[in-house]
């Protein structure tokens, strides 16, 4: 069964958080190592709405399976055509097709926003190799690693920067991108 993608709510945040903290704990698809908390993750929760941005949610039999977002690449005015994803799945939903859904999600919210790029950066070269696969199987290309730049878990991790070019003839923009005036916290 496929998984069933809706936008993220307020009411999803608790599931969003847990999950989230679950990461931060025992994982490394984050260098953060102190969980959020529910008002945290309701203000970027926030920040990305403001800008238009995608946040989803996958579900599975009704489940919650896993979210992901879309944010501004860098706060920049160059960068305004660009954004980095952020996938993160519950452990039993990983190889159901959640990751793949979420992702085409946002891909295709990025097509119909007129943005030019999308960033994966993925913690660890991803050592199972499912997050670098999943990208490239989707059209993202290596666009370079980041040697052990983060500690975490008492090692070095690195960071695998991945970039699908939705526009890759070079066209000039055909709409404004996004407004960053505003900016990430």
């Amino acid at each position: 069964m496929r998984p069933f993608l809706r936008d993220a709510t307020l009411e999803d945040l608790p599931a969003i958080t847990a999950l989230y903290a679950l990461e931060v704990e025992g994982g490394t698809a984050t260098f953060e190592t102190t969980p959020p908390g529910l008002e945290e993750m309701a203000q970027r929760f926030a920040a990305v709405k403001r800008h238009g941005l995608p946040w989803l949610v996958a579900e599975i039999d009704g489940g919650f399976a896993g979210y992901a977002y879309a944010s501004p690449f860098r706060p920049r005015p160059a960068y305004r055509y660009g954004v980095e994803v952020s996938i993160y799945i519950e452990a039993g939903a990983r190889r159901r097709g959640v990751g793949r859904a979420l992702l085409e999600g946002l891909i295709e919210h990025a097509r119909a926003r007129g943005l030019r790029h999308m960033i994966g950066a993925i913690s660890d070269s991803d050592t199972s190799g499912a997050s670098i696969a999943l990208h490239r199987s989707l059209g993202f290309r290596d666009a370079g690693v980041y040697r052990q730049v983060g500690w975490k878990f008492e090692r070095w991790l690195d960071v695998t920067l991945m970039q699908l070019d939705l526009a890759p003839e070079g066209a000039p923009p055909t709409g404004p991108g996004l407004d960053l005036t505003g900016g990430l916290t």
